[in-house]
């Protein structure tokens, strides 16, 4: 680590069609390469805060948007506003106003939909692409079905596209609920008061909840790529995931030209936060090739 901590800056960004503002928090210097990392639900930009300063430290120029729907990004009330190429639109605005046109990507659950998505569909614009503990949009649903006990953990996906029920069951009792999900799922003091805390800030902001959903709502808008992915992919995925089955992984393994898994047996979907120097360490090292100069 360096001896100063890297200085965050937050600036808002109105990217799109529709004018979304996107809040996006950055670091390391300005003309490093770009590496941008999407969170997932029901998180915001501060799910990275312990992986910014060893990519800062390695070359990199990180940026770390809160998505549209989350923290303080714009909370469109439309469903159709959180489809697959909309929100992978958003990732190539940041991109484009931070002067990057080619970019390392880092994705966790939704984010990591967000960018095997992405890197699919803008080979040209992707570097290098990590993905931890998200599925590839075109194996996941056929996994499923041929997985029962992958259909039963994804009972709770429908649960979340159906209107307004959702909103009330996981904002009750000050989000008791959604705070569960995080709590119950990870290692016993992965999460902090204070950053429980910061959640329960970014769930109550107007609209959020609603927001949030409606990227499980938009689901049946998207339209998956199947087409292979060229650039080096690092799939790092905690095993004891109770929502996602390990084998995803390797169902993923199959749109990636040159791609490999790494697993840590005992960390679960929140692996960045209960092994967050593993986790940095196999991004710095997976990403060690490109930071020598930049991608602009």
């Amino acid at each position: 680590m360096s001896a100063m901590a890297a200085a965050l800056e937050h600036q808002t960004l109105t990217l799109g069609t529709d004018d979304v503002a996107l809040h996006v928090v950055t670091a390391g210097a300005a003309d490093a390469p770009l590496v941008i990392l999407l969170h997932g639900f029901p998180e915001y930009w501060g799910a990275w805060r312990r992986q910014i300063q060893p990519l800062v430290d390695a070359g990199w120029r990180v940026a770390v948007p809160d998505q549209r729907g989350y923290g303080a990004s714009s909370k469109p009330g439309a469903v159709a506003c959180y489809a697959l190429d909309t929100l992978a639109d958003d990732v190539m605005g940041i991109a484009g106003h931070l002067g990057a046109s080619r970019f390392s990507l880092v994705g966790h659950d939704w984010g990591g939909m967000v960018a095997w998505h992405l890197a699919a569909r803008e080979p040209a614009a992707i570097e290098r692409l990590a993905i931890l503990n998200a599925p590839h949009p075109a194996s996941f649903v056929g996994f499923a079905l041929t997985h029962p006990m992958q259909m039963f953990r994804s009972t709770y996906v429908g649960f979340f596209q159906l209107p307004w029920v959702p909103e009330a069951v996981l904002g009750a009792r000050d989000f008791s609920l959604l705070e569960a999900a995080l709590t119950r799922s990870s290692r016993p003091g992965t999460f902090s008061d204070g950053e429980l805390a910061d959640y329960r800030t970014a769930w109550s902001a107007p609209g959020a909840l609603r927001a949030m959903l409606n990227w499980y709502r938009a689901m049946p808008l998207a339209q998956p790529l199947a087409t292979p992915i060229q650039a080096p992919v690092r799939i790092v995925w905690g095993d004891a995931d109770t929502a996602l089955e390990a084998g995803l992984a390797d169902a993923a393994l199959c749109y990636c030209v040159d791609g490999h898994v790494v697993r840590l047996p005992q960390a679960s979907h929140w692996l960045h936060h209960e092994e967050p120097d593993e986790v940095s360490a196999l991004l710095t090292e997976f990403f060690g090739e490109g930071a020598s100069t930049p991608t602009k």
